[in-house]
């Protein structure tokens, strides 16, 4: 039809038949963009015309020869595809040239991914879950305890940079970035360990090489004590070095670009706003506020007496000072809204606070530090008398003025401002902004009179009296380091604290930056807590360089006006207000903060000596005790004296992680002794701790492929009070009830106290290490932990531990073993020793060798015995034959008698004697009428036997009266 052919290009064939192709309409430049293609070995490449949409129109632009691969335009330029040159930003967009930024963070962008993993194959976490968050102008890590990937791939024709902004403020979460090649091998090893960044953004920037680069941020909290874990921040990342850029960025709302070919969007300032791809901001209404780099305004507030703070100015001639009222910046309420309040009148005058310690008023009414040798109490300076030695150090407590080594400042608005007698938090943009204080310390040293000493800890001391009113979870940190961007928290307190001291103890020379970071909330975007508020009224460190005096010490006596004073010998202490020093009792040492009195002399423990600086108590790990039953027991633990780590048993956070609490000992030794050592390696600054124990949080991850990440390590152990088998000492107890029963020998236990002081332990920690010889133990240790205490303490202050081993056994003695006699054979004997069982000791004296001592064989013995018992036998048996023959004669003149009375009747005559008379001998022979031997008369003997049993025995007489009396006998 004719409106067909007005509206196509028929070719001749196609009026006989046409095809659909033959129907498309021609391309405008709308319906099609140019793209390159890739990159030939001679980097070179052809522009061709790519259709948005397939099978929409014909007749493409040919290809063409395009731009060398290298081509690249400049910031705030684009290239232009059809003439294939470098063109300028419109207004209200941005080009990085070379490079992309992503600087919303509404949504993820695309080609951002980001996903969570657990730390180990062992953690019950579900990390599914986790990932970075989008949070409008930045985005957030995870929180829980997960380990979180953000991940961007890019090609780059040229080598180029990546740079981001980042906010690391807590040390319990372990943030690194790096960057792999599509091998998944690590392009830099450099700039991998991210450092923590207290409470302002920081600036990352990184080299990439040409060719395919893979970004990766990822963190891993490590919330072991149950705390909130603040997250890590990311904002405007940018990368450079790739090929074109064929298109700029309109800008995000909230920020403009005036002009041509601008690199970047500049934030609309505070009470303006724009749109999105805007040119210039617009001014809110009055009745309206908008915080810079907002796209939108809001309604203002009635103002409150949270909304403005006070201050003072410097002191006048006639040393007064002007309290000013100051609403708070950016000011967003409204004084003209029903119920609000009006800034209070500024400029009453009240009386400037004196000078700091140290300090003394000039004639301008300002305060300037006196000079060396000199102290002051504020007011003016004076000259240490001879003899003595200024005190020097730094000690605030009038805050009229910012000192000069403390700065105050906050990621947002607000911060802290001085007040009188105290210096405190001013309301900030958001509840969430970190109001920080810091103070820097040039470095510390000891005075002149402070003698030299190995097992000194304390370099310096830093204390401060504080407060904090809260009506939400707000939260102070106390931060201490080498550098702002180097600290590590030492303390934190949560929620309304009432006023207090706190110490801290410097151990090194390297810790001069200090920090108090208050935050009233962690959650962003709010304000409702402006009145939460932190104070601190007073700052105190010894011994700084560069610091001032408050008063002066006694110099010990000997110490000449031209030098320098010296301290007093070791082992002696200085006589209050007279410089004499008097030598300490024995075995006693000096306290390392006071030297003055005798009271600074504090007795060793039990077998504990003294170092050569007397400012320790050290054991040489040998112990003489006598035990119960008398013994004398030598112990030596010198074989467990190396430095043994060991862990507890599994435990889990409330979220599943994993972890376990390691704990370093070193048990004694002198002043050569090696010390236990803790460190922290979450971060890149790897700070470490040193004691006789210490202890410290590991987690099993892969993490910078070190299989263990610690952190937050703390000394246990630094003074060796005493050694002994008594259950407590110096009011520290080691219960036995703790661990299992002990059935040997007395358990020797160590008694150590921990120097530092924390908010929950404010008379320091102790440990106590139970030694108990087990001669089954034969590794060099094997250390358990309380029952009841999977975590070696119970409290968090008290630490407890069983250490079993052979070698916590005594030295072995001859009271350790017996001798067993051999019998003798073929006239040698010998002499075996063996160890009494069950053996509870080691070392010290050897069994003695085997002695052979000659004898005589027991044969000789035996033969001997049975000889002697013979003879024996048989003169036994003649005494009691003999004896029996004595008895029988006695026994025949007693019936003899008894029987005379009954003769009468038959009239026989009288014998001439019936029993033994006074003068006869009853062993006189008896007289027979014949001679008979020893067996017939033994014969005879039996057959005169009478019928009542007795024998008829012839008296003495002669033969004739014998012969007649036995015929009377025969009659009767």
């Amino acid at each position: 039809s004719n409106s067909i052919l007005g509206s196509y290009h028929l070719t001749p064939r196609c009026l006989l038949g046409f095809s659909y192709v033959d129907l498309l309409s021609a391309c405008w430049f709308s319906d099609y963009h140019f793209e390159y293609t890739e990159c030939d070995m001679h980097q070179s490449r052809w522009r061709v015309a790519v259709p948005n949409k397939l099978d929409t129109c014909t007749g493409l632009p040919d290809p063409v020869k395009g731009t060398h691969c290298t081509f690249s335009c400049m910031d705030g330029e684009f290239l232009e595809m059809s003439s294939q040159s470098c063109q300028k930003c419109a207004g209200g967009s941005y080009s990085l040239g070379t490079g992309v930024a992503f600087d919303e963070w509404d949504s993820l962008p695309a080609g951002f991914v980001t996903h969570g993993v657990s730390i180990d194959d062992d953690s019950q976490t579900n990390c599914s879950k986790s990932s970075w968050v989008p949070m409008g102008d930045h985005i957030a890590s995870n929180v829980d305890e997960c380990t979180t990937t953000l991940s961007f791939a890019v090609n780059l024709k040229k080598a180029g940079t990546v740079s981001f902004e980042y906010l690391y403020p807590d040390n319990n979460i372990y943030f690194e970035f790096f960057v792999q090649n599509d091998q998944c091998q690590s392009t830099d090893t450099e700039s991998r360990f991210v450092k923590l960044s207290d409470a302002d953004w920081s600036q990352y920037n990184v080299k990439l090489n040409q060719g395919t680069n893979v970004l990766y941020w990822r963190t891993t909290a490590y919330a072991l004590q149950e705390t909130s874990v603040k997250s890590v921040l990311l904002k405007n990342i940018a990368i450079s070095g790739v090929a074109y850029t064929s298109e700029c960025f309109l800008c995000k709302p909230g920020t403009y670009s005036a002009k041509l070919g601008s690199a970047r969007c500049n934030p609309c300032p505070a009470d303006s706003y724009s749109n999105k791809g805007a040119t210039m901001c617009h001014q809110c209404e009055t009745d309206t506020y908008a915080e810079a780099g907002s796209g939108s305004c809001k309604a203002r507030p009635a103002c409150t007496n949270s909304d403005y703070f006070y201050t003072h100015t410097p002191c006048d001639y006639s040393r007064q000072t002007q309290i000013m009222y100051k609403w708070m910046e950016p000011k967003i309420c409204s004084e003209s809204v029903p119920g609000a309040v009006t800034l209070p009148a500024s400029g009453q005058l009240t009386a400037c606070p004196p000078c700091n310690p140290g300090f003394f008023l000039t004639n301008t009414s300002t305060c300037q530090p006196c000079s060396d040798d000199f102290y002051s109490n504020g007011t003016d300076c004076a000259k240490c008398p001879a003899g003595t030695e200024p005190v020097v150090g730094f000690e605030y407590k009038w805050w009229n003025t910012m000192p000069s080594n403390m700065a105050s400042y906050a990621l947002g608005y607000g911060g802290w401002e001085v007040a009188g007698d105290y210096i405190y938090t001013v309301p900030g943009e958001q509840d969430s902004d970190f109001l920080v204080l810091t103070l820097s310390v040039p470095g510390y040293r000891l005075p002149p009179s402070s003698a030299k000493d190995e097992e000194a800890t304390e370099l310096s001391r830093i204390t401060f009296v504080f407060e904090t009113t809260c009506t939400a979870d707000c939260m102070l940190d106390f931060l201490a380091g080498y550098s702002k961007m180097n600290q590590h928290i030492v303390e934190k307190w949560h929620g309304t604290t009432g006023k207090q001291s706190y110490s801290y103890v410097v151990q090194d020379n390297i810790t001069t930056s200090f920090t108090w970071a208050f935050r009233r909330m962690q959650s962003h975007g709010t304000r409702n807590h402006t009145s939460d508020v932190a104070k601190i009224y007073s700052v105190l460190v010894t011994n700084a360089v560069d610091g001032v005096a408050s008063r002066c010490r006694q110099c010990a006596a000997g110490s000449s006006d031209l030098s320098a004073c010296v301290p007093c010998p070791p082992g002696h202490y200085m006589v209050n207000g007279t410089g004499v020093c008097e030598s300490c009792p024995p075995n006693t040492i000096i306290r390392p903060q006071q030297t003055v009195g005798r009271e600074a002399c504090v007795p060793c423990g039990p077998n504990t000596s003294t170092n050569q600086a007397r400012s320790a108590c050290v054991s040489d790990c040998t112990l003489h005790v006598n035990s119960g039953a008398g013994q004398h027991l030598l112990y030596n633990f010198s074989s467990l004296a190396n430095l043994t780590g060991f862990r507890s048993s599994p435990r889990f956070t409330s979220r599943g992680l994993r972890y376990f609490q390691h704990f370093h000992l070193g048990l004694c030794g002198k002043e050569d002794r090696q010390l236990a050592v803790c460190v922290d390696n979450v971060t890149e600054q790897r700070r470490e701790v040193r004691g006789y124990a210490c202890q410290s949080m590991v987690v099993p991850s892969d993490t910078r492929g070190q299989g263990l990440v610690s952190s937050q390590p703390f000394v246990i152990a630094d003074l060796l009070l005493g050694v002994t088998t008594e259950n407590s000492l110096d009011h520290i107890s080691s219960l036995e009830n703790m661990f299992p029963v002990n059935i040997g020998l007395p358990d020797v236990i160590f008694y150590y106290r921990a120097s530092e002081t924390t908010q929950a332990c404010k008379q320091g920690r102790s440990t106590t290490i139970r030694m108990r010889c087990d001669p089954t133990v034969t590794a060099s240790h094997q250390i358990s932990l309380p029952s009841a205490c999977p975590e070696g303490t119970c409290n968090g202050c008290s630490f407890h531990f069983l250490w079993q081993s052979q070698f916590a056994c005594p030295l072995c003695t001859s009271d350790h073993y017996r001798e067993i006699v051999s019998a003798c054979v073929q006239g040698i004997q010998r002499t075996t020793y063996v160890w009494q069982q069950p053996l509870q000791c080691y070392a010290g004296v050897s069994l003695p060798a085997q002695r052979v001592n000659a004898c005589v064989s027991m044969d000789f013995w035996l033969k001997f015995g049975v000889s002697t018992g013979t003879v024996a036998a048989l003169l036994l048996i003649g005494v009691i034959c003999y004896f029996w023959k004595r008895a029988r004669k006695l026994e025949f003149k007693y019936s003899m008698l008894m029987t005379a009375g009954d003769k009468e009747e038959c009239e026989l005559p009288a014998a001439d004697s019936c029993a033994i008379m006074e003068g006869e001998d009853a062993e006189d022979d008896l007289i027979y009428l014949t001679k008979k031997s020893f067996f017939h008369k033994a014969k005879s003997y039996s057959r005169e036997r009478t019928s009542d049993g007795f024998d008829s025995i012839p008296l003495k007489s002669s033969a004739s009266s014998l012969l007649r009396n036995e015929e009377d006998m025969d009659e009767c």
